[in-house]
């Protein structure tokens, strides 16, 4: 789902939604992975109103949200953030550096007793929230930042980045 923008970040450096929505198709390139405009579509701005709109229009399916450490670090900043932990489960990918800070912060610690053990994360899905799990996984240099700094620098020069393998 790509987001039409994140509140919590500021508008200059951001690319256009139509940039990042045909940027985030060309690397979904596995058939499980639908990419989405449902947010812009429902009119929502806040994970919770998203989560909860999905909820209802889509009763039968089950939904995980799933986010980088970076935003398990500061989700207790977020509109309602309890409420997104009792509407879906979550997964949460590993990203440098934030494991860390990410397990010892405020909403990890709050919904710790929560957390799937590693051997019934592939289980999430079928949890009844609130529910979460922290997967450990390869991690990949490059922030965010970065990556749009990358963009920008291609497209000044006339050329595409190459995805990574």
């Amino acid at each position: 789902m790509v987001s039409p923008q994140n509140p919590l970040k500021p508008t200059a450096g951001m690319a256009a939604f139509d940039e990042r929505f045909a940027s985030a198709e060309a690397l979904a390139s596995h058939p499980a992975i639908s990419v989405t405009d449902i947010e812009l579509r429902l009119g929502t701005r806040y994970t919770a109103d998203t989560l909860a709109a999905l909820d209802f229009c889509f009763p039968r399916m089950h939904f995980v949200w799933i986010m980088g450490a970076d935003n398990l670090v500061q989700i207790a900043q977020w509109q309602r953030w309890t409420r997104i932990f009792n509407l879906a489960p979550i997964a949460v990918f590993d990203r440098a550096p934030y494991s860390f800070d990410a397990l010892a912060g405020r909403a990890a610690q709050a919904f710790s007793r929560f957390k799937t053990r590693p051997k019934d994360a592939h289980k999430l899905a079928e949890r009844k929230p609130p529910a979460w799990a922290f997967f450990h996984s390869r991690l990949h240099p490059a922030s965010a930042t970065e990556i749009r700094a990358g963009r920008t620098l291609h497209r000044a020069a006339g050329t595409a980045p190459r995805p990574r393998a």
